[in-house]
């Protein structure tokens, strides 16, 4: 019996990590299970840091020797017993390896089907005049050699080996056969029998040098009998090394498939790395693949490529008129049409190399278009999605990759998406169980609850108060169970409440003929002393009209007195601005994190350890050592641990997993020296106060004016369960973003100050967003404006004005569908945010 539910489900006993209260639960197999609960609960806790970090451990342990010699640093979760586990794969909000180069195409692979697809079906055009690529004969690269002035010093050469990693001991020995003496290894020329022992594991360019001449009456037969051989060994390649009249050398590759016919200009072989911007062999010389290059102004596009990443060779290879960077620089939706559209025009032949990558590709498009996202181009940069974007471009990859029996853990996938496309997402999410897969998500989404085939409440309440499973069970059982906070929002026994009356819309900022982005000449008012929701599905147009062009016309108008002139750039386009005058400050709060470094904590962000380094500099012990509040910075060379840096934990390189994090063997990740630490104020010394939950920290300092004042902005916005010294790497969007707005709150405020928010409700809990719907009223009450774009609908109920776009995303979205009160726009017709608003009102 125990070995068939084992066989069925993973279950974990005794799992004590973090604020877990020696949790025993069962996930069954093949299923989809949420995890659920208020912030600061033990969901991530439960999901993460004891399911996933034990599948993490176990794959580590199952690799090579070099990763192994790790595994003691690793610390295994707190938890007596997990038994049932797959391979598991965390698909969450962060980051993770995404750089200036990871793009839409790169991360869901997408880029890698698309690069064969050109190298082996595409048509090359010459970069220098645009004409197709052809053959080119011996006797007219003899010719184009000959045309160099009399007395041009030259080299001609064979190239062997081009940019391949190897000792290439056969590519050396069959040119000293050809009875050739001489080479050019990685760009030095040496004597064959001097050339050294090459590194296996680096990259080599070899060239075999054929023959050295001076350009003069009578070499022209030298020179044709030298290109023939060199033409034999490079397998139809051959490079030609000139001396110009200030003695530099420029090397040209001459190719006797590939060739220009109208200028002559030739090119290498046409490969899959040629349209790599990450390979010296596809990127841009100018801005090294990057798109953009480095300005005294921020960044501009680069110049040659003009934001295409790669060489002119490159982007002159098309396929029924279309170059790869045309076809990434499409919408998804474009792209996919593109892509089941290829064929017709194509041979044969082509059609046959092409049908497999069309296949492939046309499965990521279709998935990334289900789960709401088709709005964005294949170019976008991974750095500019949201978590949640960034979450469902990843899940692409996992549904394509067709893996079985793992267990994937995802994070809140549904941040960023309209209830209008929760369906789809819910959809593929099943089809990735169905697929015989395990799937555990932790998420607040009432309508991803209800899909669950098991959902568990962790709770009751937050930090100390949580840690435990409140209820367990299919959505209907927990809904009928009282004992469970949400089973009371999900049985409509709990709401958050909607204010019995809006407040009077007489005074507006007003942005006339918005065209940034995908906006379509639209005019948009936001009521002055207003709660304002700016709604609309994935891709509509509500970052470009508020954070794109409202942002920095505002930002402009307060520092210059004048409203924002079209930019150089065209990232925001408008009319004018009116109405800004009535504002005297404007404070955006966004979901960027408060900072890179593990140093940095939500207590340096709020500014409360300023306070509290005070707090310690003033006790006797501190006066006696002579310690100033310096001494209490773990940025301070004096206090901190020296061997962590004030970290706290040490950087551990993995060659093929992302950096592992270790805690500190000498400072036990308390991040300061041992001469700091026995400074104490109540019996605690700085790290113990750092270890706090801002709850406990607000007790503790609670006669201490200043230090409260922010610690209880802090707990207003539910924050009460996070540690004053929690890494800032280790806080979600959401969780960064409530920070922000706990410290503007401390602060004095001033009225008519403007405050916009992205989604502030992202990681919250029914209960949770009840209370951030508290603060923000506050804030409004205080004369303020408030503005967030979002897509609760519990907080867009709770709004005194709204501000609709659609109807869809990308090009087909931009347009302003409706504005005015919840109401109002609840009765519009054939309006998906109007639907879900008047049936969130009804039930309210």
């Amino acid at each position: 019996m125990p070995k068939s539910r084992s066989a069925n489900s993973i279950r974990i006993r005794g799992a004590r990590v973090h604020n877990l209260q020696s949790v025993d639960v069962d996930l069954p197999r093949d299923a989809i299970t949420v995890i659920t609960g208020v912030s600061g609960s033990g969901k991530s806790s439960l999901a993460f840091d004891t399911l996933f970090a034990e599948g993490q451990r176990q794959y580590i342990d199952s690799l090579s020797a070099y990763a192994r010699q790790f595994l003691d640093s690793l610390p295994r979760p707190d938890v007596d017993l997990i038994d049932g586990l797959a391979p598991t794969m965390a698909i969450d909000q962060k980051p993770g390896s995404t750089t200036a180069r990871s793009t839409v195409a790169t991360v869901t692979e997408i880029y890698d089907y698309l690069r064969l697809l050109f190298a082996r079906v595409g048509l090359p055009h010459c970069g220098n005049c645009g004409s197709a690529i052809a053959r080119q004969s011996a006797d007219v690269i003899r010719d184009s050699l000959a045309d160099h002035p009399e007395g041009t010093k030259l080299v001609l050469m064979a190239p062997m080996v081009r940019g391949r990693k190897g000792a290439h001991r056969d590519v050396l020995q069959s040119i000293q056969v050809a009875g050739l003496v001489r080479v050019r290894v990685d760009g030095e020329m040496m004597l064959l029998e001097d050339v050294p022992e090459l590194a296996v594991r680096k990259n080599h360019t070899i060239d075999a040098v054929v023959d050295r001449l001076v350009l003069r009456e009578g070499v022209q037969s030298r020179l044709a009998d030298s290109l023939t051989l060199a033409l034999r060994l490079g397998n139809g390649l051959a490079a030609a090394s000139v001396e110009d009249e200030d003695g530099n050398w420029t090397d040209s590759i001459y190719n006797t498939a590939m060739a220009c016919i109208q200028c002559g200009a030739s090119v290498e072989e046409i490969e899959p790395r040629t349209f790599s911007f990450n390979s010296p062999y596809g990127a841009c010389p100018e801005c090294d693949g990057l798109g953009r290059i480095d300005s005294a102004e921020s960044k501009v596009t680069c110049p040659t490529c003009n934001g295409g990443r790669l060489r002119s060779e490159a982007m002159g290879v098309t396929i029924d008129g279309v170059s790869i960077t045309e076809l990434v620089a499409m919408n998804l939706t474009d792209a996919a049409d593109w892509i089941r559209g290829l064929g017709p025009t194509l041979s044969q032949l082509h059609r046959a190399v092409a049908k497999p990558i069309q296949t492939e590709v046309a499965k990521r498009l279709e998935f990334l278009d289900r789960v709401g996202v088709s709005y964005l181009t294949l170019d976008r940069s991974a750095e500019t999605l949201s978590g949640g974007e960034l979450q469902r471009v990843r899940l692409a990859t996992s549904i394509g990759s067709g893996l079985v029996g793992v267990c994937y853990i995802l994070d809140e996938p549904s941040i960023g998406l309209h209830p209008a496309d929760h369906g789809r997402l819910i959809d593929c999410l099943r089809q990735l169980q169905q697929n015989g897969n395990t799937v555990v998500v932790v998420e607040h989404d009432e309508a991803t609850m209800r899909a669950a085939d098991r959902l568990i409440d962790v709770g009751p309440g937050a930090g100390a108060q949580g840690g435990k499973i409140v209820a367990a069970g299919t959505p209907k059982r927990i809904q009928a169970d009282k004992n469970s906070l949400t089973g009371r929002y999900l049985a409509g026994i709990d709401a958050v409440p909607v204010p019995q009356s809006r407040r009077a819309a007489d005074r507006f900022l007003t942005l006339t003929d918005v065209n940034t982005h995908n906006l379509k000449n639209i005019t948009a008012r936001f009521p002055l002393g207003c709660l304002i929701g700016v709604s609309g599905v994935s891709g509509s147009g509500k970052s470009s009209l508020v954070v794109d062009t409202l942002l920095p016309a505002v930002g402009h108008q307060l520092n210059h007195g004048t409203a924002l002139p079209t930019p150089a750039d065209g990232i925001a386009q408008f009319g004018k601005l009116t109405g800004a005058e009535a504002l005297d400050k404007l404070v955006p709060i966004d979901q960027a994190p408060i900072g890179r470094s593990p140093r940095s904590c939500p207590a340096t962000y709020s500014g409360v350890l300023d306070e509290i380094r005070k707090v310690f500099a003033a006790t006797r012990e501190a006066k006696t050592r002579g310690f100033t509040t310096s001494r209490f910075s773990f940025n301070s060379a004096a206090g901190r641990c020296e061997l962590c840096k004030g970290h706290g934990v040490q950087r551990i390189e993995m060659n093929f997993l992302s950096d592992l994090f270790v805690t500190c063997p000498r400072c036990g990740g308390k991040r300061f020296n041992r001469q700091t630490l026995q400074v104490r104020f109540k019996g605690a010394n700085v790290a113990d106060v750092l270890a706090m939950t801002i709850d406990q920290a607000a007790s503790f300092f609670e006669n201490m004016p200043a230090a409260h004042r922010l610690l209880s902005s802090l707990q207003a916005v539910g924050l009460g369960y996070m540690h004053l010294g929690q890494s800032s790497t280790t806080l979600s969007g959401g969780e960064a973003q409530r920070i922000k707005l706990g410290t503007e709150l401390a602060r004095t405020s001033t009225g008519s100050t403007l405050y916009v928010l992205d989604e502030p409700t992202t990681g919250l809990h029914f209960d949770d967003v009840k209370r951030l719907v508290g603060v923000l009223q506050r804030l409004v009450d205080a004369g303020n404006t408030v503005i967030v774009i979002e897509h609760d609908f519990d907080l867009l109920a709770c709004c005194d004005w709204i501000i609709d776009l659609g109807p869809s995303g990308g090009s087909g979205g931009g347009r302003l569908l409706a504005e005015g009160t919840p109401e109002q726009i609840a009765a519009q017709a054939d309006n998906a945010t109007a639907g879900f608003l008047a049936q969130k009102l009804r039930r309210l």
